[in-house]
């Protein structure tokens, strides 16, 4: 286990001190969600991070056996009475750019940084569709919130601020590779 890859673990709302009934109901492992999901129990929104040996970090973690282990977990996901209705963005933490020719856009000190991979697996996926929209980590959150119409987060404010200022466009929200029908 590692805990500095689990970000969910600092909040002040999963205490284990203060908040242990919030963090035994929201923080689960695999085997909940997997449970979950066979069952049909998902929330409308749950995000999971393979443990150290799956999660395909370059210098310890094995690509083939994390490869496996996303590929066994989507056909899980795909298995749940809930996957008519699933959005499942596979992304990675970081890659340092090493592989990546393009700059990344100028926008303030907290990024955007270097491209990272993203995947979208869903029935609501553009088939054969690759996408060229700008996104962020925060294009994930920006997603929840336009699906849900919550209020957009302050740092998702300021990162659009921070773009528009150097005449980019803020971030995409996922939209763009997405074929959404009204729920």
């Amino acid at each position: 286990f590692q805990a500095h890859h689990q970000p969910f673990n600092y909040y002040a709302a999963f205490d284990p001190r203060t908040h242990a009934a919030a963090r035994a109901a929201h923080l689960k492992d695999y085997t909940d969600l997997v449970a979950d999901a066979a069952a049909g129990r998902l929330p409308p929104v749950a995000f999971y991070k393979p443990i150290g040996k799956d999660n395909e970090h370059p210098g310890y973690a094995s690509l083939a056996e994390g490869d496996a282990h996303l590929a066994d977990v989507v056909g899980k996901l795909q298995a749940s009475p809930q996957w008519a209705h699933m959005l499942v963005v596979v992304t990675y933490d970081e890659n340092g750019g090493q592989w990546d020719e393009v700059a990344p856009p100028r926008g303030d000190l907290a990024g955007p940084g270097t491209r990272i991979p993203a995947v979208i697996i869903s029935p609501y996926a553009r088939r054969g569709f690759v996408d060229h929209t700008p996104y962020d980590t925060g294009s994930i959150a920006r997603f929840i919130t336009h699906r849900w119409s919550l209020d957009l987060l302050p740092g998702l404010q300021l990162r659009d601020a921070s773009l528009e200022a150097h005449g980019l466009p803020p971030m995409g929200d996922l939209g763009a590779a997405l074929e959404l029908r009204p729920h």
